[in-house]
């Protein structure tokens, strides 16, 4: 694992909306280069930037139409670069966005393949071999150029699939992972990746990862490929991280991914901590689902990479939508206690808002909500643009009491601050690193209460959290020492049982 990356804290940039330096209503590189020392200060080491690749915008830039070029509303390649040189100056990191498993529909390479003579990129996506078969288990184009056949899409219509193979053969015009066509996917996707490390990127998190190989039901040829790029890597770039958009850390882990998040899909549960009127940090919720096969995913992936849990993304409900301010501290102090790289989602540090019911932008649809213009201070448009408000990529909140960093910064109560302080605190202390051991030692259904050790060679740490706005008592064997970190009154340890204030969590050294 890049040695980097086991210390990491990672903020999510949505950068369209993160900073406009221009005036142009949309966000720039130059606004991230602006923003570098607040998000130091916050605590974070380490970027993360949605996609910023050239693009008709149909899906925000997840549909690509060259990767090789930065969409010219961020600014130019130089700029970019310029962007990794004043992040590395910082002793930070930045991983940008690649979304291997598609591209517009306006890439050179999906026009080149609608040609109906044979060439180098006939096989770059899933074509089948009459216009009359559509791909089975895929939504299709059909009728769109005169090659005859159906292309597969991966999301949205507008996004033909990249063919990487199929693991199981069932259609003469499927291609195995080792044709010809899917080889040479793969080694362009290497290209890439090779191009934007060589200018200064440290890494990728990667779009939709565990769906590249098709008729895979057990994910064998999926992860082949990943382990295939990962040995890339270690050879030519051993520093460079790649996280993986999956969901599954056994199989995207077994793939050579050097960490996956827990998403608001997959096995885990992981929408109910923070997310829905069952919400477990809401007090009305159960982390024991979650639990269950959050411990036998990191057994099994322990020395092989990390599990994230974020604060949110791009892709669903702000953390605010179901969370109090309160709560909203202390699912920060569990994300950020618990092992693995966390990830801070851009405004989650000041509880922005989730702006419910706009119009669909760039196809954002519901999504769009979570999506609106980073809030900084009290001047036009929250210090996000000078643009004139019709102008804005996403409107602005528009309650005048909206949530801003200058507000925050200035409120010794506020989430900013009380973020600031829980880092501060896992930077200062090993047992909260990303690779210390871990130990449940107190979780039971529909109990508002949870207990666990982080344990690294010099120190030992217990965390208790109670999300309920009662009391509560938990079975406890430790008469803690001195708490490093305490949110509400401090838990009282008995040797036998800790009783917890409603709305509570505290870090004690055992």
């Amino acid at each position: 694992m890049p040695k980097w990356l086991s210390n990491a804290v990672f903020y999510e940039i949505y950068p369209q909306s993160f900073k406009d330096t221009n005036g142009d209503g949309i966000g720039d590189f130059n606004g991230i280069i602006s923003k570098l020392s607040y998000i130091k200060d916050l605590g974070c080491n380490a970027i993360w930037i949605n996609p910023c690749f050239k693009s008709p915008f149909g899906d925000a830039g997840y549909d690509v139409s060259d990767y090789y070029q930065v969409a010219p509303r961020y600014g130019t390649n130089d700029d970019l670069k310029h962007l990794f040189e004043e992040a590395h100056k910082l002793d930070m990191h930045v991983l940008l966005d690649l979304v291997p498993g598609h591209t517009s529909w306006d890439h050179e390479w999906f026009k080149r393949s609608c040609e109906p003579e044979h060439n180098e990129y006939s096989d770059r996506y899933i074509w089948t071999d009459s216009i009359w078969e559509q791909p089975k288990d895929l939504a299709c184009l059909a009728g769109i150029a005169p090659r005859d056949g159906c292309c597969a899409v991966n999301f949205f219509s507008h996004q033909p699939a990249l063919n990487y193979g199929y693991e199981e053969i069932t259609r003469p015009w499927q291609q195995p992972t080792d044709a010809e066509g899917p080889k040479a996917t793969l080694e362009e996707m290497k290209n890439i990746m090779r191009f934007w490390l060589n200018m200064g990127c440290d890494g990728f998190r990667v779009d939709m990862a565990g769906s590249l190989v098709k008729n895979d039901p057990e994910s064998k040829g999926t992860i082949r490929l990943w382990q295939n790029v990962r040995k890339f890597l270690d050879r030519e770039f051993p520093e460079a991280a790649i996280v993986s958009e999956w969901g599954d850390p056994d199989k995207s882990l077994a793939g050579g991914f050097h960490m996956d998040f827990l998403l608001h899909f997959g096995p885990m549960k992981y929408w109910e901590l923070f997310r829905g009127d069952k919400a477990f940090f809401s007090g009305h919720g159960d982390i024991s689902e979650f639990f269950g096969k959050y411990m036998e995913s990191y057994n099994k992936a322990k020395g092989k990479g990390l599990i994230c849990i974020p604060s949110g993304n791009h892709d669903m409900q702000r953390i605010s939508h179901d969370l109090t301010k309160d709560e909203i501290k202390l699912a920060f102090a569990f994300i950020l206690s618990m092992p693995g790289a966390p990830f801070i989602y851009y405004g989650d540090e000041i509880g922005m808002r989730n702006l419910d019911g706009l119009v669909s932008v760039e196809g954002g649809y519901g999504r769009t909500a979570a999506r609106s213009p980073m809030q900084w201070d009290e001047t036009k448009n929250s210090g996000f643009s000078t643009a004139e408000p019709d102008k804005l990529y996403i409107s602005i909140d528009p309650d005048e009491n909206r949530p801003t960093v200058s507000k925050q910064e200035a409120d010794e109560n506020s989430i900013l601050r009380e973020l600031r302080r829980i880092l501060a605190v896992r930077k200062s202390h090993p047992a909260l690193s990303s690779e210390s051991d871990f130990e449940l030692i107190y979780v039971e259904k529909n109990d508002p209460a949870v207990a666990y050790i982080r344990n690294s060679e010099s120190e030992k740490l217990l965390v208790v959290i109670n999300t309920s706005d009662k009391p509560k008592t938990i079975d406890c064997r430790y008469i803690p020492g001195e708490a490093v970190y305490t949110q509400g009154n401090p838990a009282k340890f008995d040797g036998k049982q800790a009783a917890l204030p409603a709305k509570s969590c505290g870090f004690y050294h055992i």
